[in-house]
């Protein structure tokens, strides 16, 4: 990860929760900050890092801000496994720095948009948002990787929710679906339960 801070939310109160919160290619965590503060709940923590500038192979190697490189969206084309994995040690970083600051590590939630990643745990619950009328990431790709994951993590801990009309983007009802996902997951508790 670059050596920028992440863009923060902070709690309103005291926070007991943390969502750390992955941008897409090309873009910073300030957007993606801006939206969560948009959906916040007052105990939970928003962290939204930046993303290093590297060459991206898929856009003929100019570089931007990236998790890591993308060679091809073919579903088949190969990954960039050295650089999923630096930006996996970042974002445990970023975990690990939140359960110091005293949120338990089940308290926390990873997010993203378009280039995130997925934990290996097979249990964790995961919402997947695609916009129907998406250019850039095709829908059939939301779909494949949908049924990826289903293979991948425990079937009936994955929802999909689709978006018609919508592009490469975020819109009102999928961020209201984010905030009620984030909420579940992470529900109010009395300060001397963590």
């Amino acid at each position: 990860m670059s050596a920028l801070l992440p863009a923060i939310v902070p709690a309103a109160c005291r926070a007991t929760a943390a969502v750390i919160f992955l941008h897409g290619l090309g873009d910073t965590g300030h957007g993606w900050a801006e939206a969560m503060a948009g959906i916040r709940t007052p105990y939970i923590k928003y962290i939204c890092p930046h993303a290093p500038v590297m060459p991206v192979t898929l856009n003929m190697n100019m570089a931007m801000p990236s998790w890591f490189d993308i060679v091809s969206l073919h579903p088949h084309a190969e990954e960039d496994e050295t650089g999923i994995k630096r930006a996996a040690e970042s974002i445990k970083a970023l975990i690990d720095q939140e359960v110091k600051n005293g949120i338990p590590s089940h308290r926390i939630v990873l997010g993203g948009f378009s280039q995130s990643m997925i934990s290996r745990n097979k249990d964790i619950s995961v919402l997947q948002c695609h916009g129907e009328a998406d250019p850039l990431v095709p829908f059939i790709v939301g779909c494949l990787t949908v049924e990826k994951l289903k293979v991948m993590l425990n079937p009936s801990n994955i929802t999909f929710k689709t978006y018609s009309k919508m592009p490469h983007s975020a819109c009102l009802e999928e961020m209201m679906d984010i905030k009620q996902f984030i909420e579940k997951q992470l529900p109010k508790i009395n300060k001397s339960i963590i």
